[in-house]
């Protein structure tokens, strides 16, 4: 029975990734986030008048690359092999 209990506690405490992995997703997610805010806004008050800033390269070149970055992080902190 001591030995059951023993293996209940190991796998308790085991993650499927090291805390490498994790901290390289959360820089991931942060990018990812940061791509989105740099995304918004270029929004009109009146609907009548077009705002040209919606078209700058802000928010049509850097944010979605910055995006796509983001996801690339996150996809290789999954495929990161621990040690």
């Amino acid at each position: 029975m001591k030995n059951n209990n023993k293996e209940i506690e190991q796998q308790k405490q085991e993650f499927l990734f090291d805390s490498i992995n994790y901290k390289i997703l959360l820089i991931g997610i942060g990018v990812i986030i940061l791509g989105f805010i740099l995304m918004s806004g270029g929004g009109s008050d009146n609907p009548n008048v077009f705002n040209e800033d919606v078209f700058s390269f802000r928010r049509i070149r850097l944010a979605p690359t910055t995006v796509l970055i983001g996801f690339g992080i996150t996809i290789y902190s999954i495929f990161k092999k621990s040690k």
